[in-house]
């Protein structure tokens, strides 16, 4: 794990947390607020300086809460709120969804057999 140093922008506050690999420019993160909502932030900036003398160099982090979680009067308000991670409402079947990317010549569906029996039958 690399211990990243954050610098948020919006709450003007240092931190440090531990990534499996450094956030980029422009990416998002969801860190969790001192309330224990989630908010988004985008990373703004991304650079390196060294921890000490001839020690590693270390990764620091800009970030920026995005602006349609600033905007949001109320903290129920924001988009994570008004739509939940598992929203079905919006779901498509998969065939539907493959022949948008596929084209329709080139979806064909494939039966799967998985009772054993059913399948030495077709044999």
């Amino acid at each position: 794990m690399i211990v990243v140093e954050i610098q948020n922008e919006t709450h003007h506050t240092c931190f440090s947390l531990e990534f499996a690999c450094v956030p980029r420019i422009g990416e998002g993160l969801r860190l969790r607020e001192a309330n224990g909502d989630w908010a988004s932030y985008d990373v703004l900036d991304v650079w390196y300086q060294p921890a000490g003398h001839a020690g590693p160099w270390v990764p620091y982090i800009h970030i920026r809460m995005t602006p349609e979680e600033v905007e949001a009067p109320d903290r129920d308000q924001r988009p994570e709120r008004r739509r939940p991670a598992n929203d079905t409402s919006r779901a498509v079947p998969i065939d539907e969804f493959l022949r948008k990317f596929e084209g329709e010549r080139h979806h064909r569906p494939t039966a799967i057999a998985l009772d054993p029996d059913i399948a030495t039958q077709r044999r």
